[in-house]
Protein backbone atom coordinates (compact mmCIF):
# COMPACT_ATOMS: atom_id res chain seq x y z
CA UNK A 1 0.00 0.00 0.00
CA UNK A 2 1.25 3.59 -1.30
CA UNK A 3 0.18 5.83 1.74
CA UNK A 4 2.20 8.66 -0.92
CA UNK A 5 -0.42 7.59 -3.31
CA UNK A 6 -2.99 7.66 -1.84
CA UNK A 7 -2.95 11.15 -0.36
CA UNK A 8 -2.58 12.52 -3.87
CA UNK A 9 -6.05 10.82 -4.24
CA UNK A 10 -7.38 12.19 -1.46
CA UNK A 11 -5.47 16.18 -2.27
CA UNK A 12 -6.90 15.59 -5.61
CA UNK A 13 -10.50 14.99 -5.00
CA UNK A 14 -13.12 18.19 -5.47
CA UNK A 15 -12.82 20.96 -2.35
CA UNK A 16 -10.19 18.68 -0.09
CA UNK A 17 -8.28 19.79 2.31
CA UNK A 18 -5.53 18.95 4.76
CA UNK A 19 -4.68 19.51 8.06
CA UNK A 20 -3.18 17.56 11.08
CA UNK A 21 -5.32 17.00 14.30
CA UNK A 22 -4.79 15.66 17.36
CA UNK A 23 -0.68 16.30 17.33
CA UNK A 24 0.01 13.84 14.85
CA UNK A 25 -3.03 12.76 12.63
CA UNK A 26 -3.53 14.11 8.71
CA UNK A 27 -6.75 14.97 8.32
CA UNK A 28 -8.12 15.37 4.85
CA UNK A 29 -11.81 16.58 4.89
CA UNK A 30 -14.54 17.89 2.61
CA UNK A 31 -16.57 21.37 3.55
CA UNK A 32 -14.99 21.22 7.18
CA UNK A 33 -15.90 17.21 7.57
CA UNK A 34 -13.55 14.72 7.29
CA UNK A 35 -13.20 11.50 4.62
CA UNK A 36 -9.58 9.75 5.38
CA UNK A 37 -7.40 10.24 8.31
CA UNK A 38 -3.34 8.60 8.36
CA UNK A 39 -2.16 8.20 11.77
CA UNK A 40 1.67 9.19 11.48
CA UNK A 41 4.37 8.21 13.36
CA UNK A 42 7.94 9.18 12.56
CA UNK A 43 7.08 11.56 10.05
CA UNK A 44 5.25 8.31 8.46
CA UNK A 45 1.58 6.83 7.97
CA UNK A 46 1.04 2.89 8.74
CA UNK A 47 -2.67 3.16 8.44
CA UNK A 48 -5.14 4.79 6.48
CA UNK A 49 -8.65 5.46 7.78
CA UNK A 50 -12.13 6.26 5.90
CA UNK A 51 -15.88 6.47 5.98
CA UNK A 52 -17.75 3.68 4.36
CA UNK A 53 -21.24 2.79 4.19
CA UNK A 54 -22.97 0.77 6.41
CA UNK A 55 -23.80 -2.38 4.44
CA UNK A 56 -19.79 -2.26 3.27
CA UNK A 57 -18.76 -2.04 6.88
CA UNK A 58 -19.21 -5.64 7.82
CA UNK A 59 -18.25 -6.83 4.64
CA UNK A 60 -14.51 -4.74 4.73
CA UNK A 61 -13.69 -5.40 8.32
CA UNK A 62 -14.07 -9.54 7.64
CA UNK A 63 -10.89 -9.10 5.29
CA UNK A 64 -7.33 -9.34 6.68
CA UNK A 65 -6.12 -6.00 7.20
CA UNK A 66 -9.12 -3.86 7.93
CA UNK A 67 -10.54 -3.61 10.96
CA UNK A 68 -13.14 -0.91 12.46
CA UNK A 69 -11.22 2.48 12.67
CA UNK A 70 -10.89 3.65 16.56
CA UNK A 71 -12.60 6.39 17.74
CA UNK A 72 -14.62 6.22 14.52
CA UNK A 73 -16.35 2.95 14.02
CA UNK A 74 -19.91 3.91 15.38
CA UNK A 75 -19.79 6.31 12.24
CA UNK A 76 -19.01 3.24 9.76
CA UNK A 77 -14.82 3.90 9.51
CA UNK A 78 -12.45 1.39 8.68
CA UNK A 79 -8.99 1.25 9.19
CA UNK A 80 -7.10 -0.41 6.46
CA UNK A 81 -3.19 -1.50 7.95
CA UNK A 82 -0.68 -2.12 4.99
CA UNK A 83 -0.88 -5.83 4.97
CA UNK A 84 -4.25 -5.45 4.14
CA UNK A 85 -5.22 -7.58 1.12
CA UNK A 86 -7.06 -4.77 -1.55
CA UNK A 87 -5.21 -3.46 -4.05
CA UNK A 88 -4.34 -0.29 -5.30
CA UNK A 89 -7.63 0.75 -7.43
CA UNK A 90 -10.07 -0.49 -4.74
CA UNK A 91 -8.50 1.77 -2.25
CA UNK A 92 -8.79 4.65 -4.73
CA UNK A 93 -12.38 3.85 -5.03
CA UNK A 94 -12.96 3.44 -1.28
CA UNK A 95 -11.71 7.11 -0.31
CA UNK A 96 -13.03 8.54 -3.26
CA UNK A 97 -16.61 6.84 -2.13
CA UNK A 98 -15.62 8.57 1.33
CA UNK A 99 -15.35 11.62 0.13
CA UNK A 100 -18.43 11.61 -2.46
CA UNK A 101 -20.35 10.17 1.43
CA UNK A 102 -19.34 13.20 3.41
CA UNK A 103 -19.56 15.71 0.36
CA UNK A 104 -23.29 14.27 0.15
CA UNK A 105 -23.80 14.88 3.72
CA UNK A 106 -23.09 18.58 2.94
CA UNK A 107 -25.44 21.66 2.85
CA UNK A 108 -26.38 21.75 -1.09
CA UNK A 109 -25.10 25.25 -1.38
CA UNK A 110 -21.99 24.36 -0.02
CA UNK A 111 -21.90 21.19 -2.22
CA UNK A 112 -22.71 23.31 -5.09
CA UNK A 113 -19.75 25.91 -4.17
CA UNK A 114 -17.33 22.87 -3.56
CA UNK A 115 -18.04 21.50 -6.98
CA UNK A 116 -17.19 24.81 -8.79
CA UNK A 117 -21.70 25.65 -10.06
CA UNK A 118 -23.61 27.47 -9.03
CA UNK A 119 -25.91 26.43 -6.73
CA UNK A 120 -29.27 24.78 -8.13
CA UNK A 121 -32.14 26.99 -6.84
CA UNK A 122 -35.47 25.30 -5.22
CA UNK A 123 -37.70 25.42 -7.59
CA UNK A 124 -41.19 27.08 -6.57
CA UNK A 125 -44.24 26.09 -5.29
CA UNK A 126 -47.54 26.29 -6.88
Amino acid sequence: MDIDAFRRVCAALPGATRDVKWGNDEVYSVGGRMFAVFPLADGRAATLSFKCEPARFLELTDQPGIVPAPYLARAHWVQLHRDAALGAAAVRALIERSHALVLARLPRKLQAELAGAAPARPKARR
